[in-house]
């Protein structure tokens, strides 16, 4: 076969601040399902989970960052616990408070890069390149490794929305999208055990939505049976017996593969060099095929790091990364709770200024107010009156007017 190099469309994706397409989820697309899983609370929590989402529903208030669920989490635990508990409830403060410290430790590792706006749509990974080829989305996760959570949430996120999204296409010539999982000893060692469910569920359903999940690691016994199984498709390089620890997984490796009476398995598989392979797979009739020693062709690609200023043109020149870079931060949960509080708040505020005014008001009418101030008041303006008026000749006395007749 003729080596020809050259270059593929490819576009970087992120999920975090690197160079690159910004990978997010909005909250409320996640669901209290995935959330409930990712942050492996008990059936208890998940419940509380479910009816916030519920309440949130039914009162118009989004969930797109994870402010507005935490916003929402200390509403429903305070100043709207009445509220919900009248038509959703009861509320317990002990759960409230375990799912608040969990989605603080979410936070913790970086998660509110991937919560919010503009969430990304799968069908973009799977475009067309304008001379008909089919894109290469290169995830970054260089800066994850010590960020476990992270790169599960997003997994979850990933497998679930492909899943639900994709149409049933059956039994395809070729299909329509690709995921390669590489070092993927590193996701099955420090993944949640939710994680694991839902790859272990959709590797066994999702071939019949015209995808294709390739997982890339050391050793075959770096991915657990449950997903091995499903794997129809085996690729195995060199492995290396250096200590009787890795001579019982070379062993346990060779018993993976169809039986052979042409190889030695165990032997072959510490003498294979660079460039070859060990491969079976499953032929038209979804039978395996035995197991052949073979030669690989040379990616065509060029194998070397990119530089600075190649990555920068890459990334300039993509068709989305422009869109989902812009930074949203619509009218959500968060925003519509803290408008309601502080209306709340100024209105008690106006009824206790209110209530002071009356109070002062009253303190002030009362001393006049009193039966004795006012007979008092009454009997001293009778002496007043009468005084005057005898002054001047006009007092009630008993003088009797001159009569003209």
């Amino acid at each position: 076969m003729e080596f020809k190099p050259a270059a593929y469309p490819t576009e970087f994706l992120t999920l975090s601040n690197e160079k690159g397409t910004r990978l997010r989820a909005t909250v409320s697309e996640f669901g209290p399902i995935l959330l409930s899983k990712i942050l492996d609370l008990n059936d208890t929590q998940s419940g509380l989970v479910a009816m916030i989402f519920k309440y949130c529903d039914d009162n118009k208030l989004p969930l797109l960052d994870l402010k507005d669920f935490i916003k929402v989490l200390q509403f429903v635990s305070d100043e709207g616990k009445a509220e919900l508990e009248k038509d959703y409830g009861k509320v317990s403060t002990t759960s409230t408070g375990t799912i608040l410290r969990k989605v603080i430790e979410l936070q913790q590792q970086g998660a509110d890069l991937f919560f919010g706006e503009r969430s990304f749509d799968v069908e973009d990974l799977m475009r067309v390149s304008n001379d008909g080829r089919g894109m290469i989305s290169i995830v970054r996760v260089t800066d994850l490794q010590d960020r476990p959570k992270l790169f599960s949430t997003f997994m979850l996120q990933l497998l679930a929305e492909l899943y639900a999204s994709s149409p049933e296409e059956g039994d395809m010539d070729q299909p329509k999208l690709v995921l390669f999982i590489d070092e993927a000893h590193l996701i099955f060692n420090e993944a949640s055990e939710a994680l694991l469910k839902q790859i272990e569920t959709i590797v066994k359903l999702i071939r019949s939505k015209g995808i294709g999940i390739y997982f890339c690691t050391q050793n075959p016994m770096d991915v657990p049976a449950s997903v091995l199984s499903q794997l129809g498709l085996k690729v195995q390089h060199a492995l290396r017996a250096f200590t009787a620890a890795d001579r019982k997984v070379i062993k346990q490796t060779a018993e993976n593969y169809p039986e052979s009476e042409f190889y030695k398995t165990d032997e072959l598989l510490t003498q294979v060099g660079i460039g070859e392979a060990l491969i079976t797979m499953l032929n038209e009739k979804g039978i395996p095929t035995p197991l052949v020693h073979c030669m690989l062709r040379a990616p065509q690609s060029r194998m070397d790091v990119l530089t600075d200023t190649e990555l920068n043109a890459i990334v300039d020149s993509s068709k989305i990364a422009r869109h989902y870079n812009e930074v949203i931060d619509s009218n959500s949960a968060y925003e519509i709770l803290t408008q309601k509080l502080e209306a709340a708040a100024n209105q008690k505020e106006e009824i206790a200024q209110q209530k002071e005014e009356a109070k002062a008001q009253k303190q002030e009418k009362g001393f006049f107010d009193n039966p004795i101030v006012k007979s008092v008041a009454r009997t001293a303006g009778n002496t007043i009156v009468r005084s005057l008026l005898g002054a001047i000749g006009l007092s009630g006395g008993s003088r009797k007017r001159k009569s003209w007749f």
